[in-house]
């Protein structure tokens, strides 16, 4: 996928400013992956983060606790109530909150940038 999609697809944009990050699977640490990327993108390349990273990934940083406290505050003794709830509590999700969660994702990544890939000393989360 790397070699015949996401390569091919850097050459058609401009990616002097582009970072690209993955977390450890496996796959994507392979000798032959990370020298094929550090090629293409030199030290603009966060490997081995982690996959459910709190600091940058906002369906795990948000949107999983939000659903999840929700969906079970009546306590759905089915699975059709689990559904149902499911569905309901996503319905309910406004575009206003969702700006805020990608407001909040923008300033987390102008911190990463700024410092360069290190770890973020606190989660920053404003709503």
């Amino acid at each position: 996928m790397i070699t015949n999609f996401f390569i091919s697809e850097l050459n058609n944009h401009d990616v002097q400013e582009l970072w690209f990050q993955q977390d450890g699977a496996t796959c994507h640490t392979a000798r032959a992956t990370i020298d094929l990327l550090k090629d293409t993108l030199g030290d603009r390349l966060i490997s081995r983060w982690p996959s459910r990273s709190c600091d940058l990934t906002p369906l795990d940083y948000f949107l999983w606790g939000y659903v999840k406290s929700l969906v079970y505050a009546d306590k759905p003794q089915t699975l059709d109530h689990l559904e149902d709830n499911i569905r309901r509590v996503i319905a309910d999700i406004w575009p206003q909150m969702l700006e805020k969660v990608i407001e909040n994702w923008t300033s987390r990544l102008d911190y990463i940038r700024a410092s360069r890939g290190s770890a973020m000393p606190e989660i920053i989360f404003k709503m």
